[in-house]
């Protein structure tokens, strides 16, 4: 009688805890990957930004210079059905160069103009700026943090290059999650179009993202909770956390690539921009920025972000 007691008390606990397992990678799951309102990051010490940052970011003169400018709506269907948007703008001379943006987790095209309006003032530069799905105008009801994004990413510079030319020559920019989304796509078939890449701010992959801030936030370990979160994660956004990976694609890449990460960063650790970097198969360079939060480097050291850019473009794109 009391081994089956016993035995009843260990089958109890072990349905409880795979019940808290459940719940837990529901909760996960809603928490960070369906779309709707994240109010977890308000209040969250590892996003917030110098006063310079904030200013710059609420109120800069880029904004104005986005709101003025005649962007060309774009729409394209995605592989699996989604309606998504982007936005071009034309340079003010004829140019073959085209630099495409992809913005980071809960944000939008057109805050990539802080970086466009030195592409298109400085540079001559043709821009295009994308919604990723479940972001902006885009469809869909979850976050794909770069994943997905990889695939509609190559899709739109194939449908760029086929409305504006085979001589074009493109650059990929992306920042946080738009940073890990033109890494996983650097593993791809990428288009031979595609000259140059550059990554502000990337993580590693999505399992690595979440398993540091699952520490950092809710002080829990990864295991078990982030193994039932990806299995919910494929099976309701059709892609697992672990495969999520930009790591594992730049080992395959084979066009250059800028990496620029603040050694400040709290939200998303400069090291794994370093294994990315170390890792990389195309050739690559590093920029880390002293004082820089996340997404902060452009900001806070301006002339040392835009000097590695020039370089960079110089390097590996044609003038």
């Amino acid at each position: 009688m009391k081994r089956k007691r016993i035995f009843k008390i260990i089958v109890g606990l072990l349905i409880l805890l795979f019940i808290i397992n459940v719940v837990a990678s529901l909760f996960f799951y809603n928490l960070a990957i369906k779309r709707g309102p994240k109010d977890f990051l308000s209040d969250n010490k590892d996003l917030e930004v110098s006063a310079q940052a904030m200013e710059t970011f609420l109120a800069g003169d880029w904004r104005d210079w986005v709101r003025d400018q005649p962007f060309k709506e774009m729409k394209m269907t995605s592989y699996d059905g989604l309606a998504l948007k982007g936005y071009f703008l034309k340079a003010e001379q004829p140019t073959n160069k085209l630099v495409i943006f992809m913005h980071g987790y809960l944000g939008n095209a057109k805050q990539m103009g802080l970086y466009g309006q030195y592409y298109y003032e400085q540079l001559g530069y043709d821009i295009f700026m994308a919604d990723a799905r479940g972001h902006g105008q885009s469809e869909g009801d979850y976050y794909g943090f770069g994943w997905h994004d990889r695939l509609d990413l190559i899709d739109w510079t194939n449908k760029l290059v086929d409305q504006f030319g085979k001589n074009t020559e493109i650059v990929w920019h992306g920042l946080s999650m738009g940073a890990a989304t033109v890494l996983m796509a650097s593993g791809e078939d990428t288009p031979t179009n595609l000259k140059a890449i550059i990554a502000d701010s990337p993580y590693s992959s999505v399992h690595d993202l979440f398993a540091y801030q699952m520490k950092r936030m809710f002080h829990l370990p990864a295991f078990p909770f982030l193994n039932s979160t990806s299995v919910v994660a494929k099976l309701r956004a059709g892609y697992s956390l672990e495969e999520a990976s930009a790591l594992k694609q730049v080992k395959k890449a084979n066009v250059p690539i800028l990496y620029i990460h603040g050694n400040a960063d709290t939200f998303v650790p400069t090291s794994m921009t370093e294994k990315l970097y170390q890792q990389t198969k195309s050739p690559a360079t590093l920029l880390k920025v002293d004082g820089a939060n996340h997404g902060e480097a452009f900001v806070i050291a301006k002339e040392d972000y835009i000097n590695a850019l020039q370089h960079f473009l110089e390097t590996y794109v044609a003038r």
